[in-house]
């Protein structure tokens, strides 16, 4: 096991990456099913924490395999395993999904020790078959081991101390990488990894798919939900199209300092994205249901406010990379801004407006992109 070619050319995604993604596909989606029926039980604010809690095992568990695989991606018999484990740790993180909105996090604190065995082994093989990388790697392993035991320690603790103790763990184990490559850096590929995360852009925005799927596939095609499914479709097609309107491969390789920003970042902006797919299945969900306990406005709200983070921290990720984005960022903040006054404005404008003006902006904002930076 030695490091990978930074300059490596055609550097693309293997099959087993792909494989391991659909496994988070699994994970994404029980998490964001089990938001949308929070919510569509009239208790939306109820799931927000849980979900920002999973959602940080789940996105850490990704990022950790996906820095590690474009570093040192051997693809031998012993990687194939120790991924197998990794993805076998996934599974039980999305099997404890249900639980941890309940405030039981034992499955899920258990499948995300399984995926954290899994690394530390291979940054072991890593430290022992690459010598340049010794110390580097060993240092990974090392954090890792401890700050998992810490993971597992906070079980023991008192429910209100599980919750405070969240934060601690989690800040501990995004510093291990930046104190791990104190010692010397990766050699991840740049390329690699703007794929990487483009892929799991993709992903995200699955759950959209689905809610709009669900919307033409109902019982009663009524032209609230047949609107909303069109519109999800839409707000997916704008998203992706303006997440990949500027490829970062040339802006990390040219500035690999900035890489933290930029992948850290990624997960403000990976939980907006499967919350709009969430949001969108509670308005397929409840539109045209009288008795539903949530209102229209809060399904618009629902929606309207994950797409707006989801647009402004499209715009601010390309900040740190000095990346002269398409997208204007007075666009991005009027876009985001209309967004959440159509989805306030729900009792003058009704639920089917509203969803019309969100799509009306975001295709104005696509279009804007294709103007003279003078316009």
């Amino acid at each position: 096991m030695v490091a990978r070619d930074t300059t490596e050319r055609h550097r693309a995604s293997t099959p087993l990456e792909l494989l391991v993604d659909l496994v988070f596909v699994v994970a994404v989606s029980q998490l964001a099913a089990a938001l949308a029926e929070t919510a569509e039980h009239g208790h939306p604010l109820d799931g927000v924490v849980p979900f920002a809690m999973v959602f940080f095992a789940i996105w850490w568990a990704w990022m950790n395999f996906t820095w590690f695989a474009s570093a040192y991606d051997t693809d031998d018999v012993g990687y194939r395993l120790l991924t197998l484990v990794q993805m076998a740790g996934a599974l039980i993180i999305a099997a404890g999904v249900p639980g941890a909105f309940e405030q039981h996090f034992d499955a899920v604190t258990i499948g995300y020790l399984v995926m954290r065995i899994g690394l530390v082994a291979q940054w072991v093989r890593a430290g022992a078959q690459h010598p340049a990388g010794r110390a580097t790697a060993w240092r990974y392993a090392a954090g890792i081991s401890v700050v998992q035991a810490l993971w597992l320690t906070r079980l023991a603790l008192p429910h209100e101390a599980q919750f405070w103790t969240f934060f601690v763990c989690a800040v501990l184990d995004v510093a291990v990488p930046i104190w791990a490559e104190r010692t010397g850096g990766t050699a991840w590929h740049p390329h690699h990894i703007a794929e990487r995360y483009g892929l799991f852009v993709i992903i995200l925005l699955g759950e959209s798919v689905l809610a709009a799927t669900v919307a033409f596939a109902g019982a009663e095609r009524t032209v609230e939900r047949v609107v909303i499914g069109l519109a999800g479709l839409v707000i997916l097609f704008a998203l992706w199209w303006v997440y990949f309107l500027h490829p970062v491969g040339e802006d990390l390789e040219r500035r690999p300092s900035r890489s933290y920003l930029w992948g850290y970042g990624h997960y403000v902006l990976f939980a907006a994205l499967a919350a709009v797919g969430a949001g969108l299945e509670v308005a397929v969900v409840v539109s045209g249901e009288p008795d539903a306990p949530v209102g229209d406005r809060t399904v618009a709200v629902l929606v309207g406010l994950p797409l707006a983070v989801a647009l402004a921290t499209m715009w601010l990720l390309q900040l740190p990379l000095g990346a002269r984005s398409p997208v204007r960022g007075d666009a991005v903040a009027l876009a985001a801004g209309i967004v959440l006054s159509a989805a306030i404005a729900v009792p003058l404008i009704g639920l089917v407006g509203a969803f019309v003006a969100m799509v009306v902006v975001l295709v104005l904002l696509v279009a804007s992109t294709y103007l003279p930076r003078d316009a």
